[in-house]
């Protein structure tokens, strides 16, 4: 397989397939938000969108970075909305980076978004679909993010069967400025528990496919048999 990593500002093509990856914290919330019932998510490209789609359906649950707002249920914190029940809820997403880049590839024939707590998930689809060529965007600090990056590796070496110790790329993940900055309340909307929920690998059994739908990019959780 022929792994490309880059930042949502170098994408000049559009990718065949595409997995944006966001460990801190979009898509390991979108991963619990499945976890705890949501039947989809609904990733927005503003934050106006997302209040607009709230607007338009009430019962939606609408979700973004930093501290709570008006006409926001939640916020992107996977400690918080552990104990959330969504059970078949919509999801609105709206985060910095990660729906970001997501939006970024929307045209590529197969998106895939991924964090740790999926990426065993995530590399055997890539896997069972025989990805010869595979973008890996690499969404925070401008495609340098650290977490990212080791978490892309990372699927990338799994997606081509190789038997890979995960402790040096969950190392990497745990020292990076986005950890820092979680652990130490420069982020806003933060529980104690983000860091260690971010850095649970595997923790859940499923991928998350992204496809138009209605004009929307919509996420929804894909259980991948084992091979």
């Amino acid at each position: 397989m022929d792994a490309r990593f880059l930042g949502i500002a170098e994408l000049v093509d559009t990718p065949s397939v595409a997995v944006v990856v966001d460990v801190m914290r979009a898509y390991t919330v979108a991963a619990w938000a499945f976890a705890r019932g949501a039947e989809k998510i609904v990733l927005a490209g503003s934050l106006d969108e997302a209040l607009a789609l709230k607007a338009r359906h009430p019962h939606w649950v609408a979700l973004k970075d930093g501290p709570p707002a008006p006409g926001f249920d939640a916020v992107n914190s996977p400690g918080l909305l552990r104990s959330v029940d969504l059970g078949g809820r919509t999801v609105v997403q709206k985060t910095t980076a990660g729906t970001v880049g997501a939006l970024a590839v929307k045209e590529a024939s197969l998106v895939l978004c991924a964090g740790f707590v999926v990426a065993e998930a995530t590399a055997r689809l890539l896997r069972t679909r025989e990805c010869a060529g595979v973008t890996f965007v690499v969404t925070g600090e401008d495609g340098h993010a650290d977490e990212d990056l080791a978490c892309a590796q990372y699927i990338a070496r799994r997606a081509t069967g190789t038997g890979t110790d995960a402790a040096e790329f969950l190392r990497r993940a745990g020292g990076s400025r986005a950890a820092t900055e979680l652990r130490e309340g420069v982020r806003q909307g933060v529980h104690p528990d983000d860091v260690a929920l971010c850095l649970e690998l595997d923790r859940f059994p499923f991928a998350m496919v992204a496809t138009p739908e209605d004009g929307l990019m919509v996420l929804r959780p894909c259980t991948v048999p084992p091979l």
